[in-house]
């Protein structure tokens, strides 16, 4: 029963990273993480501790001008959530992901995630995120 349990909380924390990011909730995004929870963008430097990833996110998040949209649009997608390691202690889940904003198709790649059971959640210890294309006018992408 644990596991169940334990899978079920792992992809709730991935969908309120998910949603918070997209609506711009940069504090409840900084919650799916564990208080010392590394953020590692792949050919950066890992950014780690809640405030640190928040402030990260923010600027990536921060929209840059288009000239065809009236408005913000950022929507990820998860997909192939695999649970690579599931034990009481911890976990390791991979999974890809899509982004669509008011371009359209922004950018894709891959989720390398260790998550650890705190409370009644499982929170993310470490993200690994592997960006394998995005479009030569991302508003993200930088």
């Amino acid at each position: 029963m644990w596991e169940l349990q334990a899978r079920e909380r792992i992809r709730d924390s991935l969908s309120r990273y998910t949603w918070a990011g997209d609506s711009g909730r940069m504090d409840d995004l900084a919650l799916t993480f564990c208080e010392d929870g590394i953020l590692q963008v792949r050919g950066s430097e890992p950014v780690r501790g809640r405030f640190a990833i928040t402030a990260m996110l923010a600027q990536v998040a921060e929209p840059r001008p288009h000239p065809d949209s009236a408005r913000r649009i950022v929507r990820h997608h998860v997909a192939n959530i695999c649970f690579v390691e599931l034990r009481p202690e911890n976990a390791r889940v991979d999974s890809y992901f899509t982004v669509f904003t008011e371009i359209g198709l922004d950018h894709y790649g891959r989720y390398r995630d260790t998550l650890a059971p705190v409370g009644d959640q499982w929170l993310i210890r470490h993200r690994f995120v592997s960006t394998d294309w995005s479009a030569p006018d991302s508003t993200m992408v930088r």
